[in-house]
C-alpha cells in the first residue's frame, strides 16, 4: 500500500524592518497583500500610515513574512522597553491586523520572537486573524456602512431616498445655517490646512471639557495629523471634509481612505453653532460624497455613539488582547493592562454606569477649565 503523502506548510522566513525604511518593492508588494482581501483594505493597514507613526513616534517596525524569496505578510508594530510591544499607532489606530496573502498562516510565538517582542497588545484587531485568537480577551462591534452610488442627481435626492424620516429637519437646519449665518456648502476634500488646524483646536477643546485625554496635547500626534494631510496615494489619503457657511467653517472631519475604504476618525464642530446639528449635517454630506467616488465602505470604528447606530448598515467584529510568549515582562505587562482594559469595557456595557463615568469625566472637565 502506497504512503499517504501530507501536504507540507512552507516554511516562513522573518525579517524585521523599521517602518520608515521600507524599499520601494517591499511598500508595493505590501500594497498587492492589501488588495486580496477586503479585510484589509482599511488605510490605517497601509504602510504609509505605518511610515506616519514611524517619522514621529520611535520604536515603529514591521516584521516582513516570507515564502521563499515571496513577501506574503507585513506586521507592523511598536516595540517598547523589555520587548513591550504593541500594535502601530494604537490609540489612534481604530484597524489592526497582520496584512497576508490568502492562505497564509504563521505561529505567533514565532512572530514574537523573531520580532523582539515579549508581548503584543492590540484593541482593534481585524476578526480574520486566526492565529492570534487563543490570546483574545474581548470581541468588540466596530459599526460600519455600506455605499454604493446610487442614481441620484442631487444631495437632496439622495438623502430623501436614504434616510427618508429624518430628509425633512436635516434640510430645514442647512436652510436655516444658511439663512442665518451664512450659505451653507460642503468641501469633501479640503487641502486648506489652517481648516485643519482649526478641526484640532475644536476637538482639543472638547477632550477638555468631556474630560477626555488631549490628543493634541500631544506634539507628535499633531505632526501625524499633519503629515497624513499631506498624504495623497491610493491606498492612503488624508482626507479633510468642512461645512462652511459662508466662509465660515462650522464642522470638520479628518480621516484616512483607502482605495474602497473611509476610516472616520477625528471629526469636532464649533459650539457656537450646535443648534444646527453641524456634526450630523457633515456626516450625512460625507457619507453621499465618499459614495460618488467610488468608496464602499464608511467604518465609523468601535465605540457606541448615537450616530452610528442611527448611520450603519451592518457590524464588524474586532478584538482586543495580549499575545505572549515566557518572559517575565510579558505577565508583568498583563497583570498590569488586563484589570484596566476590564474595568474599561464593564463600564462601556452599561449604559447606567457609563452616563454616570461622562457625568464626572464632564465635572472634571469643567474643573480643568
Amino acid at each position: 500500500m502506497r504512503p499517504r503523502r501530507r501536504a507540507v506548510e512552507p516554511t516562513l522566513n522573518i525579517t524585521t524592518y523599521r517602518a520608515n525604511e521600507l524599499s520601494a518593492s517591499l511598500r508595493t508588494a505590501w500594497h498587492e497583500t492589501m488588495e486580496h482581501s477586503p479585510d484589509y483594505q482599511n488605510p490605517f493597514l497601509a504602510p504609509e500610515f505605518a511610515e506616519g507613526v514611524a517619522r514621529f513616534k520611535g520604536g515603529a517596525h514591521v516584521a516582513v513574512l516570507r515564502e521563499g524569496a515571496e513577501a506574503v505578510g507585513f506586521f507592523p508594530y511598536e516595540k517598547g522597553p523589555g520587548g513591550i510591544g504593541r500594535a502601530i499607532g494604537m490609540g489612534l489606530s481604530d484597524c489592526q491586523a497582520l496584512v497576508h496573502r490568502p492562505g497564509v498562516t504563521w505561529d505567533t510565538r514565532q512572530l514574537l520572537r523573531a520580532c523582539g517582542l515579549s508581548v503584543f497588545e492590540f484593541d482593534h484587531l481585524v476578526e480574520e486573524q486566526k492565529p492570534f485568537g487563543r490570546y483574545v480577551t474581548g470581541t468588540f462591534a466596530s459599526p460600519v456602512l455600506d455605499l454604493k452610488d446610487g442614481s441620484h442627481e442631487t444631495y437632496e435626492e439622495w438623502l430623501k431616498a436614504t434616510y427618508p424620516g429624518q430628509a425633512k429637519t436635516t434640510l430645514k437646519k442647512e436652510r436655516r445655517l444658511s439663512r442665518n449665518v451664512g450659505e451653507m456648502r460642503f468641501v469633501h476634500d479640503e487641502r486648506d490646512p489652517e481648516v485643519l488646524r482649526q478641526l484640532m483646536r475644536w476637538k482639543s477643546a472638547q477632550y477638555r471639557r468631556t474630560g477626555r485625554m488631549d490628543r493634541f496635547a500631544r506634539p507628535w500626534i499633531v505632526d501625524l495629523t499633519n503629515h497624513l494631510f499631506q498624504v495623497r496615494e491610493p491606498h492612503f489619503t488624508g482626507t479633510l471634509s468642512v461645512v462652511y457657511a459662508g466662509d465660515r467653517p462650522v464642522a470638520a472631519h479628518f480621516g484616512p481612505t483607502s482605495r474602497t475604504v473611509f476610516a472616520a476618525w477625528f471629526t469636532a464642530y464649533d459650539p457656537e453653532f450646535s443648534y444646527y446639528s453641524p456634526g450630523l449635517l457633515m456626516h450625512l454630506r460625507m457619507v453621499e460624497a465618499a459614495g460618488r467616488q467610488g468608496i464602499r465602505l464608511l467604518d465609523w470604528g468601535r465605540g457606541e455613539k448615537e450616530y452610528k447606530d442611527w448611520l450603519k448598515t451592518r457590524e464588524l467584529r474586532v478584538a482586543e488582547g495580549f499575545a505572549t510568549r515566557p518572559h517575565p515582562a510579558a505577565a508583568a505587562h498583563r497583570l498590569w493592562r488586563r484589570p484596566v482594559r476590564g474595568l474599561r469595557n464593564t463600564v462601556l456595557a452599561h449604559p447606567e454606569l457609563r452616563e454616570r463615568a461622562d457625568r464626572l469625566l464632564r465635572t472634571v472637565g469643567s474643573l480643568r477649565r
